[in-house]
């Protein structure tokens, strides 16, 4: 067995299928990730922008950034992590680049991103 042979292998078999809601990078997206302390579980919310999603297949992450007061604070997500416990989309962001990094040096009103229309 090649490389490839064992990727597909792990993923058809061993990685949990989960349905996300579309989502790319400029979307604001809330994603509830399971917390826990010692033998207590809670949700805690991460609403913020998607600036980036990276990789392919299991390995597939997106990275999110919220404003906490004055200090930009990055998450970044493993997309199959059985800690998430459901994302959904606030609204869709009408970005040209796929890796918005540019948003890290924005601050105020600059760094607001237009609102995709259907």
């Amino acid at each position: 067995m090649n490389k490839s042979e064992i990727m597909n292998f792990v993923q058809d078999t061993l990685v949990e299928k989960r349905e996300w809601p579309a989502f790319k990078s400029g979307d604001n997206v809330t994603v509830f990730y399971k917390i826990r302390e010692g033998n207590k579980e809670r949700i805690q919310p991460f609403q913020g922008v998607v600036i980036q999603r990276r990789s392919s297949g299991v390995t597939e992450m997106f990275t999110v950034r919220k404003m906490s007061g004055n200090i930009g604070v990055e998450r970044i997500f493993p997309v199959h992590s059985p800690f998430i416990d459901k994302v959904v989309v606030n609204r869709r962001g009408l970005v040209r680049r796929a890796r918005i990094f540019y948003l890290r040096k924005l601050r105020g009103k600059s760094a607001r991103i237009k609102e995709r229309r259907f």
